[in-house]
C-alpha cells in the first residue's frame, strides 16, 4: 500500500514549543517559536490527580518546576500555582504550566498546529489517552488540521482510538522492532515517529509501502537533518528552531 493518505502537516515541527530557547512545554516556548515563524508545534501531556490533561514531560516536578516528587500526587489546583519558568532563565520567572486547554485556545486562536505525545503515567496509559482525544474533540475546529496524536505507549493510542477513531495518530518509536509497522497499522496509525537514527532506506520505504509517514525526533544536526530528507522522511522534530527555517528543506 502507498501512502496515500492526505498529509496536513509541515515537514518541520518544534520541540516542546521552543525546543530550549524558552522554558519547554509553556506558553512562553510556544509563543516564542511562533515568533520565529514556526507553524506546527510538539508538546507532551500527562493527566494531573483530578483528571485534568496538562503540560509536562517529566514523571517528576523537579528539573523543570520549584516542585518536588511525582507530578501525578497532585491535582492541577497545586500544579497551577508551581513556577515553570524560573528553572530555565530569569526571563522566564514565574511562567506556569499550561493546561492542553490553554495550549489547544492559543493555537486555534493563532491557527498553528499540534502534534501532542500522550505521556501518561504508569497505569493510566488508557484513560490519558481517551481523556486527550476527548479533548481535542470537543475544541478543535473544523478548519484546520486534527492535532496529530502520539504516543510510545500503545494502550494511550488504543484510548484515543476508541474514544475518536477520526483524530490522527502516531507511534513513537526509541527502538525498531520487527512488528513496528505491525503495530502501527493495528493502531490505526498514520505515522512511526522515530529516533532519528533508526531510520535508513530500507525502513522509510516500507513504512511508505504500508501507508505510514515517517518523522523524526529530535533532529538539531544539519547533517542529520540533511540525511533524513535525502532518505524521502517527512518530518523533523527539533530543539534548534532558530538554526532551521520552518519552511525550508
Amino acid at each position: 500500500m502507498s501512502t496515500a493518505t492526505a498529509w496536513p502537516y509541515p515537514f518541520w515541527i518544534a520541540h516542546r514549543g521552543a525546543g530550549k530557547h524558552a522554558p519547554e512545554n509553556t506558553l512562553a516556548a510556544f509563543r516564542s517559536g511562533a515568533a520565529h515563524g514556526w507553524r506546527m508545534f510538539e508538546c507532551d501531556v500527562k493527566l494531573s490527580h483530578d483528571g485534568v490533561p496538562y503540560l509536562m514531560h517529566d514523571a517528576t516536578l523537579d528539573r523543570t518546576t520549584n516542585g518536588q516528587g511525582p507530578a501525578a500526587e497532585l491535582p492541577w489546583s497545586a500544579l497551577a500555582r508551581l513556577d515553570a519558568g524560573a528553572w530555565h532563565s530569569r526571563r522566564w520567572a514565574g511562567e506556569p504550566l499550561p493546561t492542553l486547554e490553554n495550549l489547544l485556545r492559543w493555537c486555534i486562536a493563532n491557527h498553528l498546529l499540534l502534534n501532542i505525545e500522550i505521556k501518561p503515567i504508569p497505569g493510566a496509559e488508557y484513560a490519558t489517552g481517551q481523556a486527550v482525544a476527548e479533548l481535542v474533540a470537543a475544541i478543535w475546529p473544523s478548519h484546520l488540521p486534527l492535532p496529530l496524536l502520539s504516543s510510545f505507549q500503545r494502550p494511550a493510542l488504543q484510548g484515543a482510538q476508541a474514544a475518536r477513531p477520526e483524530q490522527p495518530r502516531a507511534l513513537l518509536l526509541d527502538a525498531w522492532e520487527d512488528d513496528s509497522l505491525t503495530h502501527a497499522r493495528t493502531l490505526g496509525c498514520l505515522a512511526l515517529v522515530c529516533h532519528y537514527p533508526l531510520w535508513d532506506a530500507t525502513r522509510v520505504s516500507a513504512a511508505h509501502q504500508n501507508g505510514l509517514r515517517a518523522l523524526s525526533y529530535t533532529v538539531n544536526d544539519p547533517a542529520a537533518a540533511r540525511h533524513l530528507i535525502a532518505l524521502g522522511t517527512d518530518g523533523i522534530i527539533t530543539d534548534e528552531i532558530a538554526l532551521f527555517g520552518p519552511a525550508s528543506r
